[in-house]
């Protein structure tokens, strides 16, 4: 990519920096987006050696891209979001992807390709990771911040994800502990 062009894209994705979440950081201020998505790459660098066919290059690019469409549409929380969302973020994202040079428009477009059909150990690596992260990410957040339905997606949340892998299951498992852990300490009053 050319220097012009390099800088472009740069500015138009410093905008998941701005981008919040709905969760909020132990700090008691709004998650960006971007934050999200750096601790789910570093998730994937540091599972890795439970990994070893896995390509993880491949899953740490996954998890850097999986909300760039976010730039385009702000972020909506899972629970929320619904099937008209979901296309017009993907409607809008490709239309950005087909204007990036090659071979980065060619390499995304397989990759967002892939993601949405979490056939391969990396999709399926990419997606679990981004549940349990989210549900990580809710169990240092002040409990006060939390609505109603979020005390029983911490328990449930991501499972359907995380089912393929032992390891990921385990890891599952010990987030919910921390979760009913916190919600037993500081919940009483949901």
């Amino acid at each position: 990519m050319n220097s012009k062009d390099l800088l472009e894209q740069l500015h138009r994705m410093e905008r998941l920096k701005d981008t919040t979440r709905h969760c909020y950081t132990s700090g008691g201020r709004h998650e960006s987006v971007a934050e999200h998505s750096w601790r789910l790459a570093l998730m994937a660098y540091w599972i890795s050696d439970e990994f070893p066919n896995a390509d993880m290059n491949k899953v740490i690019k996954m998890c850097l891209i999986h909300d760039i469409g976010e730039v385009f549409t702000g972020d909506i929380p899972t629970f929320l979001k619904t099937g008209a969302d979901e296309t017009t973020e993907e409607d809008l994202l490709f239309a950005w992807v087909e204007t990036l040079p090659s071979p980065f428009r060619t390499e995304m477009r397989a990759l967002y390709d892939e993601m949405r059909a979490r056939e391969t150990v990396e999709a399926k690596l990419y997606k679990a990771l981004d549940n349990l992260e989210a549900v990580i990410a809710h169990n240092e957040s002040d409990i006060k911040t939390w609505l109603p339905n979020e005390y029983d997606l911490q328990l449930s949340y991501g499972y359907d994800k995380v089912d393929f892998s032992p390891y990921l299951t385990e890891l599952r498992d010990a987030v919910k502990q921390e979760s009913l852990e916190k919600i037993a300490r500081e919940g009483s009053g949901h």
